[in-house]
């Protein structure tokens, strides 16, 4: 949307910023003709009625100005009824005054106002439910009918704010204002709402519990993992188990005290990541993984770890190493593949978006999806399993169940003597949903609580997918 961060991507994209933040200047400029087209281009090839954007951080900030001016030029350009603003703000409910001021709120939404922005519907997210007087406040203040100034306060669960969204009507006042009511099919309207209320039932009948650690080195931002925490939800919920995550920094971990920081997990998962800071134990993890018919989940750094363990320890390479940590290794199991190489730039050589992956017949990988032939994945990493290794690998046991078309790229692994022991060079948290939490997590989260209790007959990895 704006020409000045073209040199901003290109810089960040040969990777030169290194993951360093930066704040935009003063001197980049608006282009909402590059922006504005792009959502009308994604509405008509998508066929959707509505195209939801969300801008982030709070009214006022730099970084956003320049989006929230787009979207005011996209509104006076589509003319009425074509736009539906809603401003989400926070009432302040301080514990010594002991009752909610609504000034910041008020203020918050004056400078949005001043922006060219009339809110149509303004959501308030408080500890406890927000007062009819607070609201009335807002609304006198900001224009904004007081119906439609509603109340969000916090609730045990994320998953429970559709229904508190519809109890206040603000599925169909939304569409009342883009005057498409005639175009709602309340038969479909009324299935979906079906099927969100089973997933919602379901959080009321969870009657067990697993622990899966997450081993990584960014688990003091929990942030990092995001999308690992909800697929991990979204596959508990759907089995009847309250996941429990442990949380493992891996900079320290070793062989020798690996057991001290896993033996108390029912699955383990070793997420993405860069660089060179806590891989060997990553290793070590994946090693008492294998080695303790642990559950085992690799996503991206993760499956190109178990390769290296595999290597070191089974296939008897030990100095197998990637040249992403190693940029000398004598054995690079992992490495950038040599059509990769001619590519200049850091980032250029990098597999990005989704991708299709091809299923080997009568593996874990091929069952756990339905057994067929080709699945679609979302990629973000660089190095690859390199192909001269991949013969010695496999005669050694390891199984290559998923890989690129037409390619030698490997993209999905499994160990088949082991309850779970399962990796890919994917993302595949991205793709999970509440109602339909993805395959490789319920696997994962179904091996636990096999493991965690083994004297009831609960049913195996494939089946509970199947039964999902």
């Amino acid at each position: 949307m704006r020409h000045g961060l073209r040199h901003v991507r290109e810089d960040a994209r040969p990777g030169f910023e290194q993951g360093e933040f930066r704040h935009e200047r003063p001197d980049i400029q608006l282009d909402s003709q590059q922006g504005t087209p792009k959502l009308r281009q994604l509405a008509k090839e998508s066929g959707a009625d509505i195209v939801f954007v969300e801008i982030g951080g709070t009214v006022g900030d730099l970084e956003n100005a320049y989006y929230i001016e787009a979207m005011r030029e996209l509104a006076y350009e589509e003319g009425p009824n074509s736009s539906c603003f809603v401003a989400l703000t926070y009432i302040m409910e301080p514990k010594t005054l002991g009752e909610q001021k609504s000034k910041a709120a008020q203020l918050g939404i004056k400078q949005l106002m001043q922006c060219g922005i009339q809110p149509d519907i303004i959501a308030c997210r408080a500890a406890s439910p927000a007062t009819e007087k607070v609201r009335q406040k807002i609304s006198v203040y900001s224009n904004v009918p007081f119906e439609r100034v509603i109340s969000l306060p916090d609730t045990a669960s994320i998953y429970m704010i559709p229904a508190m969204l519809r109890e206040v009507g603000l599925d169909f006042e939304v569409a009342r204002l883009l005057k498409i009511e005639d175009r709602i099919n309340l038969r479909n309207e009324r299935k979906a709402w079906a099927q969100w209320c089973d997933f919602t039932d379901k959080m009321g009948r969870i009657d067990r519990q697993a622990t899966i650690g997450i081993t990584g080195k960014y688990t003091s931002v929990r942030d990092s993992y995001a999308s690992i925490i909800n697929a991990l939800e979204h596959a508990g919920i759907a089995l009847g188990c309250d996941v429990k995550i442990k949380w493992i920094d891996t900079t320290d971990i070793s062989d020798q005290n690996a057991a001290g920081h896993l033996d108390d997990v029912d699955g383990i998962i070793v997420p993405g990541g860069f660089g060179i800071r806590g891989a060997e134990g990553k290793i070590a993890c994946v090693k008492y993984a294998r080695e303790n018919n642990l559950p085992y989940l690799g996503i991206c750094f993760g499956f190109q770890m178990a390769v290296i363990e595999f290597a070191r320890n089974v296939c008897g390479l030990k100095k197998a190493n990637s040249t992403e940590i190693e940029p000398d290794c004598p054995e690079p199991v992992i490495d950038i593949l040599p059509e990769q190489k001619k590519i200049e730039g850091l980032g250029g050589n990098m597999r990005l978006g989704g991708r299709d992956i091809e299923i080997k017949p009568e593996t874990l990988a091929w069952k756990l999806f339905g057994k067929v032939g080709t699945v679609r994945m979302r990629f973000r990493h660089r190095y690859e399993v390199d192909p001269r290794y991949i013969e010695q690998l496999e005669k050694a046991g390891l199984v290559f169940s998923g890989k690129a078309p037409n390619q030698p790229i490997m993209q999905i692994l499994e160990l088949p003597d082991h309850p779970y022991f399962f990796g890919t060079q994917a993302h595949p948290c991205l793709t999970s949903r509440p109602p339909r939490p993805q395959p490789m997590f319920v696997g994962l989260v179904a091996a636990a609580m096999k493991k965690r209790y083994p004297k009831e007959n609960l049913p195996e990895c494939i089946e509970a997918v199947q039964k999902v």
